[in-house]
């Protein structure tokens, strides 16, 4: 045989697992969807009302002087052009420039993203093992007045909007108690002990609205579990409830429970922005907003390119989780 023949062969005899092709595929479709959302958020921010070079220059603004700072700025380009120019940028690494002060958007978003993701990470570190620990006590408690209690608390929190809720916190924690600052104002040089007590409020705030998510997924799915012949035979064997739930139910029911905790902390990053905004917090969230307010049209379309590639990496680590903590789930019926 030829050593082409044994190349082709060897190829041949090449297979990938199932996962890899899934992550592949999924991986895929997720940078399709991301390439959608760009063409969505570039396109949809040039439609918002105004135009920054006449703002910036105000009423002492000339049609000549107006003109001349759109040109440099390179806002008298097609929007098309621009659009090709930005995703060329973004896929070399480079972000692109502020229109506001010229700043490089990289350096604005270097502490703003890290203040966002720690207040995501810090609600998320309550809201999970709170949420879970809250679904197995349901469920071992099923149709209870405790189970009854632990449902209308919990939907109670998240039926409310997320300003509402933080609005609540300040009134009560801060102006009536005086417990916590009502604006979480953090720095880069702040000690790591008080940035906690500085973002609880906002970390409760997010704990509360996405609580109830996680819980219910983890009493339903540990439920749906408890009635199977394995659970019947540790029942009658007298092993304690709790064993029974958490070494027996819990983990064959992970993969529900991973996929809509992944979907809950996607949510804590990218639906920060009226809490950021609630609390006067220095995170990605409020930027979008203040930039929004100023038109500064770069700094949005990187913001809001954030958010999205955030939210569909966390779907497929939602995904690829649950697929490894239950197989079964590469081969459905």
């Amino acid at each position: 045989m030829s050593a082409r023949g044994d190349r082709a062969a060897g190829f041949r005899g090449f297979t990938l697992s199932p996962l890899t092709v899934m992550v592949a595929r999924r991986l895929g479709i997720g940078l399709i969807t991301l390439f959608m959302v760009s063409l969505v958020i570039f396109f949809g921010v040039e439609l918002l009302p105004g135009d920054f070079a006449a703002a910036v220059l105000g009423q002492s603004g000339t049609p000549e002087t107006v003109a001349a700072l759109r040109s440099r700025l390179g806002l008298d380009l097609p929007a098309h052009i621009r659009y090709l120019h930005w995703l060329g940028g973004m896929l070399r690494g480079d972000l692109g420039t502020s229109l506001s002060g010229e700043i490089r958007i990289a350096d604005i978003l270097g502490g703003r993203l890290f203040n966002t993701f720690f207040l995501a990470a810090y609600a998320a570190v309550i809201a999970v093992p709170l949420a879970v620990s809250l679904g197995i006590v349901a469920a071992l408690h099923r149709n209870s007045l405790l189970d009854r209690v632990i449902n209308i608390v919990t939907l109670g929190a998240i039926s409310f909007p997320e300003f509402f809720v933080a609005y609540v916190l300040v009134l009560v924690f801060a102006i009536q108690l005086g417990w916590f600052p009502s604006l979480a104002q953090v720095s880069a040089d702040m000690p790591f002990g008080e940035r906690l007590y500085v973002c609880l409020l906002p970390a409760v705030t997010l704990t509360m609205v996405t609580t109830a998510h996680m819980m219910r997924m983890t009493r339903a799915a540990i439920i749906n579990l408890l009635s199977t012949p394995y659970i019947e035979m540790a029942w009658l064997k007298g092993i304690a409830p709790w064993r029974i739930i958490v070494q027996h139910a819990l983990p064959n029911a992970l993969a529900p429970i991973i996929n809509v905790i992944a979907v809950n902390i996607a949510y804590l990053i990218v639906g920060v922005v009226l809490v950021e905004v609630v609390f006067v917090y220095p995170g990605l969230g409020q930027l979008l907003v203040d930039s929004v307010s100023k038109r500064d049209l770069p700094v949005v379309q990187v913001a809001s390119m954030i958010f999205a590639a955030t939210y569909i990496l966390l779907n497929l680590l939602a995904d690829v989780l649950s697929i490894v903590s239950n197989p079964r789930l590469l081969h459905p019926r």
